[in-house]
C-alpha cells in the first residue's frame, strides 16, 4: 500500500515497482497490436468455419456457435505456440512457422475429437477450412508485420536497449543495430566491461552509462526493455546471475553469440553436462536438400523456357537485324568447385566487345577502386537493343540452358571469370562451394550497383545459409527488381 502522502501528491505504485512501471510502458504500444492480431484472427476463423457450416445445411444459429468454438480454439493454438509475440508477429519466417504450426495441431485436435467424442466434422473443414484459414492469418499477420514497420520507421513501436560489452565489441555492435529498425530495438546507451576504451560510432555517440557491476541500476534508472549482452561482456555465472537480477526489474536478457550471418535454422542447442552449446550446421549436410534444389532448379527453368520463349525469339530477331551479328553470347566462366563452363547469354554488346576491354579495365582501375570486378555505368560497347535487355535482365534468360544442363543454378553467386578469380582472396573462393546462379542476393540487394566487397558479402552469406525457402524468396524477389529494372546496366 502507498502512503496517504504519496497517494494525495500522485504518485502511483509503478514510481516505485519498476517491473509493473517497463511493464505499463510497453503496453501503452502492444497492446493495440495485440488486440488486432486476436481480433483479426478471430474473425478469420469464425467467419470461414460458419461459411463452410452453412453450405452443409446448419441453421444459422449452428453454424454460428461452431465458428465461436473453432475460432477460441485456434486463437489458444497460436497462442500456445507463441503466436502473439511481438517478436514472432514482425518475423515473416517466424509467423510462418507459428500459423503452419498452429494448423496441423488443429487438425489433430479435430481428429481427436472426431475419435474421441464422435462428432462427425465434415471433411470440406479439413482438406478446405483450415487450409483457408492459415492463409488468411498468414496474410494478416504480414499486415501486422507491415503496421510494425511503419511505426518503427517513425520512431515508435521500439523497445529501449542497452548494450553490454567490451569498447571495442559493443560500438560496432549497436553501429550494426542501427542499420535497421525492423527488429523493433532501439540502443540508447551502453555499459562497458572496462571504461578504459570507450567506444566511437558513427554518428551521434551513444552514452556510457556504466560498467556490468552497474547494469540493473542503469536499467532502472533509464527505463529500458532489453539488455544485450555481447561478445566480451558476461559469460557463464556471471551471465545467470544477470538474468535473476533483470528479472526483478523488468527487463529482457539477450545475448549474442557473435555468429553472424547465419539462418537460425542452421543453429541448434545441445545441453551437455550442465552447459548449452551452439552447434553450427552445413547447408549441405541437410539429407536430400541438394537433391531438392536440383530438381527444383531443372523444373522450374523447363517451365521458364517454355513461357518466355516468344520473349526470347523476338530478342533474338532484334538482336540480328540490328548488325546480323551473333545472337548468343558464349563466355568462359567458373562453376562448382572452379569446373569451366561456357555460360550463354543473348548478345548485348559489339561484335568486338572482348577486344575492347582491356583499355576499359585500364581506365576503371584508374578511377575505380573495384580491382576484381569489371562493370560501367555507360559501357560503350553496349548496343541499342543491348541497353533494354540488359536493363531487364532478358540477356539472362539464355542462362536457363545451363541450369537444365546442371552447370548453373537458379540462385547462387555470380559465376566469376577465371581472371576474376585469380585475384581472389581466400575467403572469396568460398563462393565456388556451391553452384553460380542466374540470381541471387546480390541481384535482389543493388545489382550492378554493389561493391566488390558488398557483393562477396552477400555471396558469401548465401553459401553459408542457403535452403530451398531462401531459394524461393530470391525468386520471388528477383521478378520484382527486374520489373523495376534499378541498377542494371
Amino acid at each position: 500500500m502507498l502512503p496517504a502522502a504519496a497517494a494525495e501528491a500522485g504518485v502511483t505504485q509503478s514510481d516505485f515497482d519498476p517491473v509493473k512501471r517497463a511493464t505499463d510502458r510497453r503496453r501503452a504500444w502492444m497492446r493495440p497490436i495485440l488486440l488486432r492480431a486476436v481480433l483479426g484472427d478471430f474473425l478469420i476463423t469464425a467467419v470461414i468455419t460458419a461459411m463452410l457450416m452453412v453450405n452443409d445445411y446448419r441453421s444459422l444459429t449452428s453454424a454460428a456457435t461452431t465458428g465461436v468454438v473453432a475460432a477460441i480454439i485456434w486463437c489458444t493454438l497460436l497462442q500456445l505456440r507463441r503466436g502473439y509475440d511481438q517478436r514472432r508477429m514482425s518475423e515473416a519466417s517466424a509467423s510462418f512457422q507459428t500459423v503452419v504450426g498452429a494448423a496441423l495441431a488443429s487438425m489433430a485436435v479435430l481428429g481427436l475429437m472426431s475419435y474421441v467424442a464422435k462428432v462427425e466434422l465434415p471433411r470440406r473443414y479439413v482438406l478446405v477450412g483450415i487450409p483457408a484459414i492459415a492463409v488468411f492469418t498468414m496474410i494478416h499477420r504480414m499486415l501486422i508485420s507491415r503496421s510494425l514497420r511503419r511505426m518503427r520507421a517513425h520512431g515508435q513501436a521500439l523497445q529501449r536497449t542497452l548494450v553490454v560489452g567490451d569498447g571495442l565489441t559493443a560500438g560496432a555492435f549497436a553501429r550494426e543495430l542501427a542499420t535497421v529498425k525492423d527488429h523493433g530495438l532501439r540502443v540508447v546507451g551502453l555499459a562497458l566491461s572496462s571504461l578504459d576504451v570507450v567506444p566511437m560510432t558513427r554518428g551521434p555517440q551513444l552514452p556510457v552509462w556504466g560498467v556490468l557491476s552497474e547494469i540493473p541500476q542503469i536499467v532502472v534508472d533509464h527505463d529500458l526493455d532489453v539488455v544485450i549482452v555481447t561478445g566480451g561482456g558476461l559469460s557463464g555465472d556471471s551471465l545467470r546471475r544477470l538474468s535473476w537480477a533483470l528479472e526483478r526489474v523488468g527487463a529482457e536478457l539477450i545475448v549474442s553469440p557473435g555468429m553472424v550471418e547465419t539462418t537460425p535454422s542452421l543453429v541448434s542447442m545441445h545441453p551437455t553436462s550442465g552447459l548449452q552449446l551452439l552447434q553450427w550446421e552445413r547447408p549441405s549436410g541437410k539429407l536430400g536438400r541438394g537433391l531438392v534444389k536440383n530438381l527444383q532448379d531443372r523444373t522450374i527453368a523447363g517451365l521458364a523456357l517454355l513461357a518466355a520463349s516468344p520473349i526470347m525469339i523476338a530478342t533474338a530477331a532484334a538482336i540480328w537485324l540490328t548488325d546480323h551479328g551473333p545472337i548468343f553470347y558464349r563466355q568462359k566462366r567458373l562453376g562448382l568447385d572452379a569446373k569451366p563452363f561456357m555460360m550463354i547469354k543473348f548478345r548485348s554488346m559489339v561484335v568486338n566487345s572482348d577486344a575492347l576491354r582491356a583499355n576499359l579495365v585500364k581506365q576503371q582501375n584508374s578511377t575505380n577502386g573495384d580491382k576484381v570486378l569489371f562493370k560501367m555505368a555507360d559501357d560503350p560497347r553496349i548496343t541499342k537493343v543491348g541497353k533494354i535487355i540488359r536493363r531487364y535482365s532478358i540477356d539472362e534468360l539464355p542462362q536457363l540452358f545451363n541450369v537444365l544442363k546442371g552447370e548453373m543454378a537458379l540462385i547462387g553467386p555470380r559465376p566469376p571469370l577465371p581472371e576474376e578469380s585469380e585475384k581472389y582472396h581466400d575467403k572469396d573462393n568460398r563462393r565456388l562451394r556451391v553452384k553460380p546462379g542466374l540470381t541471387g542476393l546480390w541481384q535482389v540487394s543493388g545489382r550492378s550497383d554493389l561493391s566488390w566487397d558488398d557483393a562477396v558479402a552477400l555471396d558469401l552469406r548465401y553459401v553459408d545459409n542457403w535452403s530451398v525457402g531462401m531459394d524461393m524468396q530470391i525468386l520471388f524477389k528477383t521478378v520484382r527488381a527486374v520489373l523495376k529494372g534499378d541498377g542494371a546496366y
